[in-house]
């Protein structure tokens, strides 16, 4: 996962120091901007923002109210770096719910594992899931809002499994799960394998994902998915489930129902610049798609390819 660095500072060489600190950490992406550009800055919806206060115009206290009352940006962290030891200024400073307030200068050293392990907590806390290892809501809706905030075109995949609860009812929900971390994995491999620019998976949850691809072949992804998870899905069924073809479940009545093995739906929005207003819209129309792909046996992928 890329972790975008925003530094506010007039000058440039805490972002050159930064870079140097981690030059080994590709996933580490640094952009100097002037507090002049905030505007920008807040769309870019950042991992993290450093502010260097010495070298900016903008009063720090009245910056940090800024980004606080950006909603896209009230859980985005801030360290301010300062050279003032004043008390008072701190405090004013860290009122407007700013995580760190360091004064420089400071080491090398300190500054790296600072950052690095703000951010590892950062991604634990708020954007894994337990089970399968991937980004949950806040970062699904951070990734759309960016890419709807820079007019991107990008495709979003919204896949599901089909008749998983009844999995679950016949098999149990350990070996449920079992099937959740096939099915991610499936998704991360096929998704990161057509090299795709700035692609992302994320778990909503349950069995319930999302992927995001830009500037790749979201269909044949989506080919690929099918062909390896239909190949594989048997591995999870008895030798009895598989060779009569479906599953059979009693229901609260009694009644034993028949429900066909485990398959995968996936519906695609094609996202161009200017259609949607926002990841509500967006998503309103994924569930119609998927919905769509859903009434059809087996798994399958329908695309909503419809322009502005």
């Amino acid at each position: 996962m890329i972790q975008e660095i925003y530094v506010i500072d007039e000058s440039k060489e805490l972002i050159e120091k930064l870079k140097t600190l981690f030059q080994e950490e590709k996933n580490y992406k640094f952009y100097l901007e002037s507090s002049k550009n905030m505007e920008k800055v807040l769309n870019s919806i950042p991992t993290l923002l450093i502010i260097n206060e010495e070298h900016i115009q903008e009063d720090v206290v009245e910056l940090c109210k800024k980004i606080r009352q950006n909603e896209d940006n009230t859980i985005t962290p801030i360290i301010v770096l300062s050279p003032s030891h004043e008390e008072k200024h701190c405090l004013d400073v860290l009122r407007t719910s700013v995580e760190y307030y360091l004064i420089t200068p400071l080491s090398d050293e300190y500054l790296y594992y600072l950052v690095k392990n703000l951010l590892r907590l950062l991604y634990i806390n708020r954007r894994i899931s337990p089970l399968t290892g991937l980004p949950g809501n806040v970062q699904i809706q951070t990734e759309m809002k960016k890419r709807l905030l820079g007019r991107e075109s990008f495709a979003m995949l919204y896949i599901d499994l089909d008749n998983f609860k009844a999995y679950n009812d016949t098999y149990g929900f350990f070996k449920g799960d079992e099937i959740i971390k096939f099915t991610a994995k499936t998704i991360i491999k096929n998704v990161h394998l057509c090299k795709c620019k700035e692609s992302f998976v994320g778990h909503i949850g349950g069995d319930d994902f999302v992927a995001i691809i830009t500037e790749g072949d979201y269909e044949k992804v989506c080919q690929d998915i099918i062909i390896e998870f239909d190949a594989q899905i048997q591995q999870f069924f008895s030798e009895e489930d598989i060779e009569r073809g479906y599953m059979e479940v009693e229901n609260r009545k009694g009644i034993v129902e028949q429900f066909p093995l485990t398959s995968i739906s996936i519906g695609v929005v094609d996202v161009e610049p200017g259609r949607f207003e926002n990841t509500l819209e967006i998503g309103e129309v994924g569930a119609q798609v998927k919905h769509l792909s859903k009434t059809k046996p087996g798994s399958t992928y329908v695309i909503d390819r419809r322009k502005n």
